[in-house]
């Protein structure tokens, strides 16, 4: 049902739901997805909320008004951790969080998020872990040989999940692309008024929410939306032709055109926007009903977790690689609960993981 309602956000030519059955539907899946915040956003700047329901139109703009919040502070909290770096002249650039959703979504509520993500270089990684941990992040998470990250969280004021900072110095996992990041540093331009906090130029941007919606299996419907989004914003600025030959040198080829394949097969009118030119399409393993968590698909999970774990890399060696560190990330998971550094394998086996909000 909520295709529906998706495609008349993103599609002029398609109809606005009007049945209560169908808006009933799409509102349950775009709460179990937490994707009211960008759904809001997407009506009000299309002047389509007086369509819905008051019920409906409340309901959206509640959590519309949560997720601003929440992103306020954490912008707050964004804010800090710029200064120490700019302080100690450490590079750093942010992904994703608060800066996305301002940028591309047009509003700093339009994406919820409950995490900082940072990329800096791997030689200030203990300098960069000293800033975080001097502003009261001091929660770390386990280490996990091969791992590009390190985890460092506190207490999130009234909510049960603490907010996280990601310190990244890479996007993928050692031993399972041949992928650096020194051309995002490369293209990266200061974020006024600071000297050494980066923004990451449009087609990185592009590039980085491809891998991150691959590596969580899309198993949100949030990934997807993402993609969507900038496709909508920056798509004719962005070279498909570049990304796939970048993507082979990188051999990251498979990731990039199975996740692209998955979107295009979901939002079809895409195709009048940006062609996606592919000599293979791929996306089959994809299913909604996987994702959504009904009962009768549950076998549909296996599927994607065989599918995304095996036939997603472009060398044998790189799945074996990622296979090997996938188990040794489950050695390592503590006992009754998850951590924030969780694989994408362990959430490609899910349906639906709602820890991860970035």
């Amino acid at each position: 049902m909520v295709w529906k309602l998706l495609h008349a956000l993103y599609n002029e030519k398609a109809p606005f739901p009007v049945d209560s059955e169908t808006l009933d539907a799409s509102l349950d899946d775009i709460g179990y997805f937490r994707l009211e915040p960008q759904v809001y956003r997407l009506l009000s700047t299309q002047n389509k909320l007086e369509r819905l329901p008051d019920a409906h139109r409340e309901r959206l703009k509640t959590k519309f008004d949560e997720s601003v919040m929440l992103n306020v502070y954490i912008q707050f909290e964004t804010e800090r951790l710029f200064h120490a770096f700019e302080s100690r002249g450490i590079d750093v650039i942010p992904l994703k969080g608060v800066r996305f959703a301002a940028k591309y979504f047009g509003h700093i509520g339009a994406r919820s998020t409950s995490d900082i993500d940072l990329l800096i270089r791997p030689g200030d990684a203990d300098r960069a872990a000293d800033c975080v941990r001097a502003l009261g992040f001091a929660c770390e998470e386990p280490y996990i040989r091969g791992h590009f990250h390190a985890g460092f969280s506190k207490p999130l004021p009234g909510r049960r999940q603490p907010l996280t900072v990601e310190l990244q110095w890479d996007l993928l996992m050692d031993g399972t692309s041949n992928f650096k990041p020194e051309p995002m540093w490369r293209d990266a331009l200061p974020l006024k008024p600071y000297k050494h906090v980066l923004e990451l130029s449009e087609y990185h941007t592009f590039y980085m929410i491809c891998l991150h919606g691959w590596k969580h299996g899309l198993d949100s419907l949030k990934y997807l939306i993402d993609i969507v989004q900038l496709i909508r914003v920056i798509g004719e600025r962005i070279d498909y032709g570049e990304l796939f030959e970048d993507a082979k040198a990188h051999r990251t080829y498979r990731r990039l055109a199975s996740t692209l394949s998955v979107v295009y097969r979901q939002f079809p009118f895409l195709e009048e926007r940006k062609p996606l030119d592919l000599p293979k399409r791929g996306g089959t393993w994809w299913c909604y009903e996987s994702i959504r968590g009904k009962r009768t698909a549950s076998w549909m999970r296996y599927v994607r977790f065989v599918r995304y774990q095996w036939f997603d890399f472009d060398s044998p060696v790189h799945g074996f690689t990622a296979s090997i560190q996938y188990l040794e990330s489950l050695l390592k998971k503590p006992k009754g609960g998850e951590y924030h550094g969780q694989t994408g394998l362990q959430e490609a086996g899910g349906a639906g993981s709602q820890h991860d909000q970035i």
